[in-house]
């Protein structure tokens, strides 16, 4: 193969599509982030309600999605959708946010949360490498994070069949392991009273707030206050359902794409979806989702207050004991490995995508002997790199997540605007439940925007400001060319 050739070869199937759906949903999310949702809503009945409705959401995204890459099986996917339906700026502002934060951002999370976890197994790497002033430290785990980035970009420069294969063997284990947890987890819960007890009063909501000094504080949440608090802490559960759409990027490489990626879409949506309700439903089967921190032991801590937040490894706990901590462990670096693998090899093709539309590093678009846009993927691994050193990560993703909602706001609106401006395009999949499915999802999306707005408005705030800053460099791109 030439070192300048620009067009992708379509090698990935039905099933590698959804691997990649899937395997890039399930990250670190699931086994943690139910912890902050129980402090902030307190209820069973409530909690489960909200990772339905995350569930929902994904979905109909997903199937109105569904349409537009039937009717454009490109590399770039999103990217190129926006730009079909708003212009060149709107789509570069979103290739901006992605690249700077969103995706970037997400692999560095992972990455940090896989050498956090590897560190159970070797506590070395808790150890500090060097400081630098008094706040910033470089801990080993730090460096075993952006090795496992350089080694996942390495595997996915050497073709796609490398990647691909590694993220169905990791998705295909995950999926068990985690399905195993769910049945067992169920098993032993329903030999005892705890999922009686956390239903006894589902509909009671509360928000509990730890205080600096030990004690903790219980508001009683209804009317408004209850919807307020449901719709800001669903931002948890987005986040643990999100990149779904990341196989729109790699259209390109898929097989008969205008079947596939609709397809795909839709089951690894789906399949994610009902195994997190599943999940939950495990964790409300042995652990009381009432606690104290200072409890002695793991049902004393509960849900809302399990050991760092890791209500998965909790649950484990109940079921084997001690020895939960190293197999919960083990899951969660294969889960979060795997999830890497799948966001890196997507993400390179989205820049792929901009480049060969000028509005990315020009040696982006170009694919190496192995029919990979390298350069795209080396410029990833680099910036994700430097979000892992900076330690900033966390708060850019909280300040992007908004910025994710609106861009698929608009991109579930470019379906309308398509099906007018474009009526006798061909459309091989039309989008499900037209024109309900989409708008319903545009209106529970912009009022969950909206209670962001409110309830946070500073990281919502700065979200937008990421995505801002991108005009100026828009024009001087356009300046320049």
């Amino acid at each position: 193969m030439s070192e300048n050739k620009t067009e992708l070869k379509r090698s990935l199937g039905l099933i590698d599509a959804t691997s990649l759906v899937a395997g890039s949903m399930i990250g670190s999310g699931i086994f943690i982030v139910t912890a902050a949702m129980a402090r902030d809503i307190g209820s069973a009945a409530w909690l489960l309600i909200i990772w339905l409705v995350t569930g929902l959401i994904t979905v109909a995204a997903a199937l109105s999605y569904g349409e537009l890459a039937g009717m454009m099986p490109k590399a770039g996917g999103q990217f190129v959708y926006i730009q079909r339906a708003y212009g060149r700026l709107i789509s570069f502002l979103y290739g901006w946010t992605v690249f700077t934060v969103i995706q970037t951002g997400v692999i560095a999370a992972i990455a940090v949360t896989f050498a956090n976890y590897s560190a159970i197994f070797f506590p070395v790497l808790d150890n500090t490498l060097f400081t630098f002033g008094d706040s910033f430290v470089f801990p080993n785990s730090k460096v075993l994070a952006i090795a496992s980035i350089i080694v996942l970009t390495f595997i996915n420069t050497k073709g796609v069949e490398s990647g691909k294969l590694i993220q169905l063997i990791l998705t295909s284990t995950k999926l068990i392991a985690l399905f195993a947890l769910i049945v067992f987890g169920l098993y032993v819960g329903f030999h005892t009273d705890v999922l009686s007890n956390n239903f006894a009063n589902m509909w009671e909501a509360s928000r509990t707030v730890l205080n600096t000094d030990g004690s903790i504080t219980v508001s009683k949440l209804t009317g408004m206050a209850l919807l307020g608090a449901a719709g800001a802490t669903i931002i948890n559960s987005l986040f643990s359902s999100d990149a779904w759409n990341n196989v729109t990027f790699i259209a390109g490489e898929i097989k008969e794409p205008k079947k596939n990626i609709p397809r795909s879409l839709f089951l690894g949506t789906l399949i994610v979806t009902v195994i997190y309700i599943l999940a939950n439903l495990a964790y409300l089967a042995l652990l009381p989702m009432h606690g104290t921190p200072a409890a002695a032991d793991i049902s004393g801590n509960g849900i809302m207050f399990a050991s760092n937040d890791r209500v998965g490894a909790a649950a484990a706990g109940m079921i084997m004991g001690n020895s939960s901590v190293f197999i919960m462990a083990a899951l969660i670096m294969v889960s979060t490995f795997g999830c890497n693998s799948g966001l890196i090899l997507s993400g390179g093709r989205l820049f792929y995508a901009m480049a060969k539309d000028g509005l990315f590093f020009k040696g982006a678009k170009i694919l190496n002997k192995n029919q990979v846009p390298a350069k795209a993927l080396w410029v990833q691994c680099a910036w994700a790199c430097v979000l892992c050193v900076s330690g900033k990560f966390g708060d850019l993703l909280t300040y992007a997540t908004f910025a994710s909602l609106l861009f698929y706001i608009l991109t579930i609106f470019g379906v309308f605007i398509l099906r007018k401006r474009e009526p006798n395009t061909e459309r091989p999949y039309r989008a499900f439940g037209y024109p309900i499915v989409p708008a319903l999802y545009i209106i529970v999306t912009t009022a969950i925007c909206i209670t962001l707005l409110i309830h946070d408005t500073l990281n919502t705030g700065l979200g937008l400001g990421i995505v801002a800053l991108g005009i100026p460099v828009y024009y001087f791109l356009m300046h320049k060319k």
